[in-house]
């Protein structure tokens, strides 16, 4: 397969296309490796500073590389983390997005902590939709899995979100076996009658939670019959969603999704690139040591590099990952990358 060259210059219409003729409209951008969670299949210890202090892209930084996405056909930029909302500068970082031609939606993934008393804020900068992480609902499984005793805060978080005008919140679950498998039905019932998407993610393995991962993992494709034995309907895709399959129930105002990564054919619909809080680029969750693009986001005269960079970089990108062999690539935890 063609590696990486930076000396390479393809001609080609602006478009991100791989090898395989999947189209990339959706960029997953971290802006933070911190995060004040310790959940037990991501960062159990806490978050470990690195010893390498090279700074998080500025403000400036990520505008620039977001019109180079943007021009390049670009049309969804998920913010991720860590935990974004960290950062001292989220809003003006959200606002740069906003500003950017082409880019249609602006989403973002948090802990939640924070969104009681600033999702108004989120909205007024530009963010158009929310994903927010609720493990259980019951608050001592949730302190067991995250480490933090903040379930009702973050309850009370999605309920300020639809009242500052979000027609519909998503909230992400790791599924993990023995753990919170047991709340399916309590998480049901609370999506009966809100516009919740109730998505489902199957625990995925990584360097440092072999044991964990042997222990937890539970298959999606058994929550995925559940749903279609009890009248749950398979959604069409957008263009621009992620990887999750969205059902939805005439009795239902909430949906479910299903993220399962070990599905056949997972790969077969990518749609999304990730650049790290650091500028580097990764055309995989899993599996590489990513692309050092920041050399490119010094000057606003070098768009054109920039895309050019991402374009080649891009014809590098494997068919799909290795996880359904056990081979989980280099990838010791995801806040690394932003998920």
């Amino acid at each position: 397969m063609q590696q990486y060259n930076s000396h390479i210059i393809i001609p080609t219409e602006d478009r991100l296309v791989d090898t395989f003729n999947r189209q990339y409209f959706y960029l997953r951008l971290s802006i933070t490796d911190v995060c004040n969670f310790k959940c037990n299949y991501c960062l159990p210890n806490g978050y470990q500073p690195p010893s390498d202090k090279r700074m998080f892209l500025s403000v400036v930084e990520i505008e620039r590389l977001v019109r180079a996405f943007a021009h390049l056909g670009t049309e969804k930029v998920r913010i991720t983390g860590g935990e974004p909302t960290l950062r001292k500068d989220f809003l003006p970082i959200v606002e740069a997005i906003r500003q950017q031609q082409n880019i249609k939606k602006i989403a973002l993934t948090t802990n939640g902590y924070r969104m009681a008393k600033d999702v108004a804020a989120w909205k007024a900068a530009g963010v158009d939709s929310i994903n927010v992480s609720v493990d259980s609902l019951d608050p001592r499984l949730f302190h067991l899995i995250t480490g933090e005793n903040k379930l009702a805060d973050i309850l009370q978080g999605i309920e300020k979100a639809f009242a500052v005008g979000y027609d519909k919140i998503k909230v992400n679950a790791v599924l993990m076996k023995n753990l919170n498998e047991q709340g399916f039905n309590e998480f049901l019932h609370w999506v009966k009658d809100q516009p919740i998407q109730m998505r489902f993610i199957e625990l995925m393995q990584t360097g440092d939670m072999d044991h964990f991962f042997a222990k937890h993992h539970l298959s999606g494709a058994i929550l995925k019959q559940k749903l279609l034995d009890t009248g749950w309907q398979l959604q069409r895709k957008h263009h621009t969603d992620g990887p999750a399959q969205v059902f939805k129930h005439p009795d239902y105002v909430g949906e479910i999704g299903l993220i399962m990564p070990y599905e056949k054919d997972f790969c077969a619909s990518c749609n999304r690139l990730r650049v790290s809080a650091q500028g580097k680029l990764h055309l995989c969750l899993f599996g590489e040591e990513g692309i050092d693009i920041r050399q490119w986001l010094q000057d606003d005269d070098q768009q054109f590099e920039l895309q050019q960079a991402l374009i080649t970089a891009l014809q590098g990108k494997r068919e799909h990952h290795f996880l359904h062999q056990g081979d989980s690539g280099i990838r010791n935890h995801l806040a690394s990358i932003g998920g």
